[in-house]
Order: structure tokens, then sequence, then C-alpha cells
């Protein structure tokens, strides 16, 4: 089998997995969002392994598949909204995560360039969540839903208001995300190398 039928193996795989993650729900917000069972890492491991070219590439498919399986969620709103939250909620809050190997070969330890990776990858989604819940969802703002929104109204509430309330679900996921990606690649780095036909 050559490198990139592997590769395409590989990531069909770790798309799949990463789709079914997302399903397995450990918080939900009401107004949307949710911390799920690491649904963000297959893919970024699958970038770490095979390149950033590969990864940016499942993570557009895997942005495609959450697109499709959250249709729901963009109907009664208007088209300037459905447009931006396509590209703001999907697109490209999901094709990011094919950046987490951006510190392969730059950094010596698999350990941490992968767990930096997944952080930097992971706060690009979570800019992605703020810049959508500021632009397109501001009216929904509501300073109840934390004191430090007291007293915040327009497009300052809407700010902190997405800040916050997408902080709440995407800041603890990123934590856990690495974490778990750290272990992964201290404990099974090699044979995951190995099964990709990684080089360095």
């Amino acid at each position: 089998m050559n490198q990139k039928t592997k590769n395409l193996v590989l990531g069909g795989v770790l798309v799949a997995l990463g789709t079914v993650l997302s399903f397995i729900k450990v918080f939900d917000l009401p107004q949307g969002g949710s911390i799920t069972l690491c649904s963000m890492l297959p893919v970024m491991l699958f970038a770490y392994l095979c390149g950033t070219k590969w990864g940016l590439a499942a993570g557009f498919t895997h942005s495609v598949l959450q697109l499709l399986f959250g249709l729901n969620a963009l109907k009664g709103i208007t088209a300037e909204a459905v447009v931006g939250s396509i590209l703001l909620d999907y697109i490209l809050a999901f094709t990011v995560l094919g950046l987490a190997g951006v510190l392969k070969n730059k950094i010596k330890h698999d350990g941490l360039s992968f767990t930096l990776g997944c952080l930097i990858a992971g706060l690009l989604r979570y800019l992605c969540s703020f810049l959508s819940g500021w632009i397109l969802w501001g009216e929904y703002a509501d300073a109840n839903f934390s004191p430090m929104l007291a007293g915040m109204s327009g497009n300052t509430l809407a700010c902190f208001y997405s800040l916050a309330y997408n902080g709440s679900y995407m800041l603890p996921e990123i934590v856990i995300t690495c974490v778990v990606a750290f272990v992964i690649m201290q404990t099974a780095g090699k044979q995951l190398k190995k099964l990709a036909g990684s080089v360095e």
C-alpha cells in the first residue's frame, strides 16, 4: 500500500471516529455548544501523523460532516446568518483542527509538539466560535450568564458574552484534548507513527 492510499484510509477512519465521538456529549449548553469525548482529537492526530496538508483536508471533510449533522440548527435564521454560521461554526472551525501538526519537527519531543499543536488548533476553533457568537448571535447575549457581564450592553455585551459562553465549553474541551493528546503520544506515539508510515 503506497503512502497516499495509507493516508486516505487512516484519514477516513479517524474522521469517522471524530464524527462518532462528537455525538458523545459530556455536557450540553442550552443555546448550543457542548463538551464532547475528545471529538477534535482524531483529526488532530491525523494532522500530526500525516502532515498539515492532509490534516486540513481531513478537517474540511470533518467540517462538512458536522455541517450535515447540524443543519437543523440553521433553520429559521436569515440568509446572512446561515452563510456566516456555515463558515465560522463549521467550515473554518473544524478545518483548523488540521493545523495540529504545525510544530512537528520544530519541537523534538513528540508529546510536547503534538500537545502544543492541539492547543493552537483548539484555540483557533475557539476563535471561530467566539467570532460567530459575537458577530452573528450577539443579539441573544444574556447579561445574566455571568456576574462579570453585569452592566454591559450592546456590542460590548455581545463580545464578552461570546467569550464567556463559548469559553465555558470550548476551553474545558481543549484542556481535556491536550491532556489526552500528551498521554497518547507519550504511550503510543512511536507505534502510531509507524502505523501511519510517518517520517521525520
